[in-house]
């Protein structure tokens, strides 16, 4: 049975479903005013992947992941640039799908934008409202009243005492307490606004969450995910509107992704040491930076390095030579779940997505694919790969494809790394082995393997 980490237990629990056989997941998505970066990355992947082993699991899953295209960054962003926002928006969601599809990311079933919800928002703040857990404030916002909703604090473990005291806490005179939140913000000058029972205004970031899961999953579904700096405040508080709302438990199960690091350093925009996913894919493949992600835990911190990414990129290259070495092996042939390696991966997917052990278990499959060039576990290589959303390209063109961003291998193109081969073959053919040598140790040099079989000269990138 599969076992999840829920956040809020703060323990592993096996996976009931509310209605069975079938999965309401929700993920909180970007804010789209600039390229995604490396944290981005990891949500997408990680959550992918997440929605991936709950379909082979035999559950129909409803995957709702959702964009933020309002709120105070965006708006700035905007005035700088001199556009509307809804153009800034369009271009941004139209680079993040085009980032998310170079990493194998699947669409998910539902992408509503906030803007599309603002009905759905002031109607959930009415029942907020109506249950005494929203206040209009003098400044024209509305806020949420955290002392007044008995479960705060369960998602995070945070005391309102311990909130109250530390820095963290935004002191606003008009508000009841520094604590409190806001659901709906009055209008200023030059802003979009949109007309509410409290005035002009927009929502607050926490609302718009509770309202887009709750009107396409309902008001209690099964998932909630999202990156580790969301726990607190904004799951927190989506956790007080949502219950506070609708008087039921909002969601059973709270997933939450470790944090990205660089170098073993927080990455930050100040520490200079902030990257986009597009920046990471100049230098290397998407499909190496998929399978870098996946092969640490989801909980677990991830640090990127370029000594990490080179090692991902020889690994991912291992597995695909073995699957070169069989080029019979049926494509597109289905799990064969009674197969050892497969009830291994199958084990380490159900105890809380356990990629590390999964790609372990890759792995030692294709040590065995290289020992008995059997096309039955090369199949099982490649449909257990697919599982992980990897190994699906053909292995040659994997193999032989110039890095990213790699300048030194311009101008060698395969078809003169092949004509270099074939002149080494008639250099050996003509026991001419000095010249042999001389052509191999040029390709060495500009990073090309070869690999000698009775077949011929195979060859590969280092």
């Amino acid at each position: 049975m599969l076992k999840i980490f829920n956040s809020l237990s703060r323990e592993k629990q096996a996976f009931i479903p509310i209605e069975p056989g079938k999965v309401r997941m929700y993920v909180c998505g970007m804010t789209v005013y600039d390229f995604c970066h490396l944290g981005h990355a990891r949500v997408l992947v990680v959550f992918d992947m997440v929605q991936r082993w709950l379909r082979a699991s035999g559950f129909a899953v409803t995957y709702v992941r959702n964009i933020t295209d309002i709120d105070d960054k965006i708006i700035k962003r905007a005035n700088e640039n001199g556009e509307t926002i809804g153009a800034l928006t369009d271009r941004f969601i139209a680079f993040m799908n085009e980032d998310s599809d170079a990493l194998g990311v699947q669409r998910p079933d539902h992408e509503p934008r906030a803007t599309d919800y603002i009905p759905q928002m002031l109607k959930l703040i009415g029942q907020l409202e109506a249950h005494g857990l929203a206040y209009q404030a003098a400044d024209g916002d509305v806020n949420f009243p955290v002392r007044q909703f008995a479960g705060y604090g369960k998602l995070s473990g945070k005391s309102l005492d311990d909130l109250r005291a530390g820095e963290r806490v935004d002191v606003d005179q008009a508000k009841h307490d520094p604590l409190d939140f806001v659901l709906w913000k009055h209008a200023k000058e030059g802003e979009p606004h949109w007309n509410s029972p409290w005035g002009k205004g927009r929502p607050g970031w926490h609302i718009e969450c509770s309202a887009m899961s709750s009107d396409l999953l309902g008001a209690h579904f099964d998932i909630h995910g999202g990156g580790q700096d969301l726990q607190f405040p904004h799951h927190e508080n989506e956790i007080a509107q949502s219950e506070g709302a609708h008087r039921c438990t909002f969601v059973n199960y709270w997933m939450h992704n470790g944090f990205v690091r660089v170098d073993d350093e927080k990455m930050s925009k100040s520490l200079g040491n902030f990257f986009t996913i597009r920046e990471v894919l100049k230098k290397y493949d998407a499909e190496v930076l998929r399978f870098f992600i996946l092969r640490a835990h989801y909980r677990s911190p991830l640090n990127y390095s370029d000594k990490h990414l080179d090692d991902a990129r020889q690994a991912l290259a291992r597995l695909y030579t073995a699957l070169r070495a069989v080029p019979d092996a049926a494509s597109g042939a289905s799990v064969d779940w009674d197969e050892a390696h497969a009830q291994r991966f199958k084990a380490a997917m159900d105890d809380d997505f356990n990629t590390p052990e999964a790609c372990a278990v890759l792995f030692d499959l294709a040590a065995e694919v290289n020992r008995g060039k059997s096309p039955a576990l090369a199949a099982q290589l490649k449909a257990l790969g697919g599982l992980l959303g990897l190994l699906q390209r053909d292995p040659q063109a994997f193999l032989q494809a110039t890095p990213a961003g790699d300048e030194a291998h311009d101008g060698l193109t395969p078809a003169k790394i092949e004509a270099l081969i074939a002149e080494r073959a008639a250099a050996k053919k003509a026991k001419n082995y000095a010249e042999a040598d001389r052509i191999r140790n040029e390709l060495t040099a500009a990073g090309i393997v070869l690999e000698d079989t009775a077949q011929g000269t195979s060859w590969r990138r280092a």
